[in-house]
């Protein structure tokens, strides 16, 4: 008889494990089932913010791979809209409700993939029935905004909670359709994954754009009209909305794992190995935004949700459960996003990670240009560096600009992984053009600073 695989999560890592154990594995050896809540499976939630902006026109360009591919050219039996309840290791089965007409069924499996991804913060004042208020983390969540944003009446202002990556993304979107837009920050500063220097030009682009921002500022309650959504309470007053949307983050999505028994991380993600195996829990695996990862910079367990990581993830749990070999070997925390023309990116540690973590650094901040000053289009381009006393190793980077900016992260990125000090650096032998870049790029220059820094 054929091995069971069943696989909870239809989206990036699950089915990204079950595509790998598939392709190892035939149909006659291993039968494969993937649940899914929703209505959709391998879709770049990414991309949901330049859906809602209009950017990306279709939803299903979204859409990686629908589940009539799955089921007809992997042999994977996708079942949508349904939700799996209750997890039991010891009679190796799961329990799954019908969304659509509420039935229950049973499923045994001989190998278990968790791969139930993430799930918004969502504050108690948003709990509530009143319509308007919007978490975005699926495909499913931003069709729901996008109907909303496209009913009558239409709303005109928006308030955005949260000021992460998701949240100055969706500020940006809703802009681009038209809206007036304020964006709310319990804390100092937005887009808190980055230093307080280098959050300040992005807050500088995004009042450009527009977008009121209002930082040490907490939301305590929400107004309605006729059980619609007509203003966001604050500690600073009331601001009017005609649509709320949070961008609070998000945590793993381990109820399921918790009452199931296994193991969590400090994190809240699942533990698991290098090869995504739950340690302690024979043939069950976990990937994606649901597990905690190591970070190579710290060696410490981190929780970095993102869709890279989750179809790696995926990979290396299909592969090794279709009978391979493969590890996933941890992170560094490379991101990069835009606001506007304005590009973010951000690897490694910031300044107060690397005190967190007990390490000794400098750290440099170097403006330059995106290509030589000479050539048409030149536009400034600052980037920050941090590296550790007196070794010279690089802890972390960040980098603002205007064009070519974000992707110049990646080469600090490689640089990061390797381990190479700054001094090792300044020596890279970086791609040169006048439109591309100065004669010296700007990450060589930032190199450069902090080799003078760790002389100091």
């Amino acid at each position: 008889m054929a091995q069971r695989l069943i696989v909870v999560g239809g989206d990036a890592a699950g089915m990204a494990a079950a595509s790998q154990a598939r392709r190892r594995r035939g149909a006659d050896d291993l039968e494969i089932v993937a649940f899914e809540r929703g209505h959709f499976t391998s879709y770049s939630a990414c991309g949901i913010p330049y859906w809602i902006s209009g950017m990306v026109p279709e939803r299903d360009a979204l859409i990686a791979r629908d589940p009539a591919t799955f089921r007809a050219d992997f042999a994977i039996d996708v079942r949508l809209r349904t939700e799996v309840t209750g997890i039991d290791l010891d009679r190796r089965e799961v329990t799954a409700r019908r969304l659509d007409d509420g039935g229950e069924v049973r499923e045994r499996f001989d190998t278990l993939v968790y791969a139930t991804g993430a799930l918004p913060t969502v504050p108690d004042w948003a709990a509530g029935d009143v319509e308007g208020i919007f978490g975005i983390q699926t495909l499913d969540d931003g069709a729901a905004l996008r109907a909303w944003l496209e009913g009558t009446p239409a709303p005109r202002r928006a308030v955005v909670v949260g000021g992460g990556y998701v949240g100055v993304e969706l500020a940006e979107a809703l802009i681009e359709r038209g809206l007036t837009v304020t964006l709310v920050e319990q804390a100092e500063q937005p887009m808190s994954t980055v230093d307080p220097d280098m959050a300040g030009l992005v807050v500088t682009a995004m009042r450009g754009l527009g977008i009121e921002i209002r930082t040490g500022t907490a939301v305590t309650g929400v107004r309605q009209r006729e059980g619609r959504v007509s203003a966001v309470v604050t500690t600073a007053g009331p601001v009017p909305a005609d649509v709320v949307v949070l961008g609070l983050g998000v945590r793993p999505n381990t109820g399921l794992a918790r009452a199931a028994g296994l193991p969590l991380g400090p994190t809240g993600g699942i533990r698991v190995d290098r090869r995504m195996r739950v340690p302690g829990v024979p043939d069950v695996w976990a990937a994606g935004d649901c597990v905690e990862t190591l970070h190579r910079v710290t060696g410490m367990p981190v929780h970095i949700p993102l869709g890279t990581h989750a179809n790696k993830q995926g990979r290396v749990a299909g592969i090794n459960i279709g009978g391979g070999y493969a590890t996933f070997p941890g992170v560094i925390g490379t991101a990069v996003t835009k606001v506007c023309d304005l590009e973010v990116g951000r690897t490694g540690l910031r300044e107060q990670d690397a005190t967190a973590a007990g390490f000794e650094f400098v750290s440099v901040i170097a403006e330059s240009t995106n290509r030589a000053g000479y050539y048409p289009g030149a536009r400034p381009m600052t980037v920050k560096l941090i590296a550790e006393r007196p070794t010279g190793r690089l802890l972390g980077a960040q980098i603002v600009g205007w064009s070519e900016a974000a992707k110049r992260i990646d080469a600090l990125a490689v640089a990061l992984w390797n381990e190479m000090t700054v001094d090792e650096m300044t020596a890279l032998d970086l791609g040169y053009a006048p439109p591309y870049a100065p004669v010296w790029d700007p990450v060589l220059i930032a190199a450069r600073k902090a080799v003078d820094a760790l002389a100091r």
